[in-house]
């Protein structure tokens, strides 16, 4: 398993933008990708409505996470479609 900490800065928090970009990717991957949030909480990257789910406000911060054949491919290339999405805020 790999993991990867990114602090949300977007002002208006996780939202479908970024959701889209994350799950658009994750989809791609036979790994489980799933992201850590608040107190134990977890959504799975691979549906938008548990990220939206999430409730992930600026300034959170999620911990990322990938388990499979492919986890490290699959980390890098959500990790970067979620921040790219964040920066258009």
């Amino acid at each position: 398993m790999v993991s990867e900490k990114i602090v949300v800065n977007s002002a208006l928090g996780i939202h479908l933008r970024p959701a889209g970009a994350m799950c658009d990717q994750a989809v791609k991957f036979d790994s489980e990708i799933h992201f850590k949030y608040g107190a134990g909480k977890t959504a799975n990257a691979k549906s938008v409505i548990s990220i939206l789910a999430s409730g992930v406000k600026c300034g959170d911060e999620i911990e990322l996470t990938a388990q499979g054949e492919d986890e490290e491919r699959a980390l890098k290339a959500v990790s970067a479609a979620f921040k790219e999405a964040l920066k258009d805020d």
